[in-house]
């Protein structure tokens, strides 16, 4: 009997080559939606939607945690700026691993492995922290050679895709370095003192 996987979304881009390469490892894999981070709400519940329009179509499991605790991530964050992806990544790995404990699942997983713009230094520091604390395995894997591969995947699909990683945060350094110009193709420039952010 296949061992059974529940692999946390950050979103359908880097969800759906995850998802494939897991399954042809012989993982029975459900995914798992818990991304407290991202902000605002719409955009969240954007990145949701489009997670579902792919579960339909692919036809894999798809769980859904309903608590937005974007309240305790800000918390954490407001306190260690210069922190903010290890309490990203322990928010969400950690209620992975719980859930997957919960459920009988032998291992966890997440798509976070595949997007070139996160911290493969810290990723797997992370899920091992909850790896001994919830007695589930972290099943770790560079992917990020295989991100083109992701996004042919969802292209044809038409689904939404996000401009930022998903914390406030981010979409500040999204806008500050490429920000949008108004109707006269002017914009003023966002100031760069006084926030600390990941290198």
């Amino acid at each position: 009997m296949s061992e059974k996987l529940l692999l946390h979304a950050c979103c359908c881009h880097c969800a759906a080559y995850t998802i494939q390469h897991w399954k042809n490892l012989g993982y029975d894999l459900t995914v798992f939606w818990y991304n407290p981070n991202i902000h605002p709400y719409t955009e969240h519940q954007q990145r949701l939607v489009a997670l579902r329009k792919m579960s339909e179509i692919q036809g894999f499991k798809l769980i859904e945690n309903p608590n937005y605790d974007m309240v305790d991530f800000l918390k954490l964050v407001a306190e260690k700026p210069e922190n903010r992806c290890y309490y990203c990544f322990t928010m969400r790995l950690q209620e992975t691993a719980r859930m997957a404990r919960e459920m009988n699942m032998g291992v966890f997983s997440t798509s976070l492995l595949i997007s070139p713009l996160q911290k493969h230094d810290l990723l797997p520091l992370v899920g091992k922290e909850q790896e001994q604390k919830q007695n589930v395995n972290f099943l770790y894997e560079d992917l990020r050679k295989h991100y083109s591969d992701s996004r042919r995947i969802t292209k044809p699909l038409g689904l939404y895709t996000q401009k930022y990683c998903g914390c406030i945060l981010s979409e500040y350094e999204r806008y500050r370095d490429f920000p949008p110009k108004d109707d006269d193709g002017l914009y003023a420039p966002a100031p760069r003192e006084n926030l600390y952010f990941c290198d």
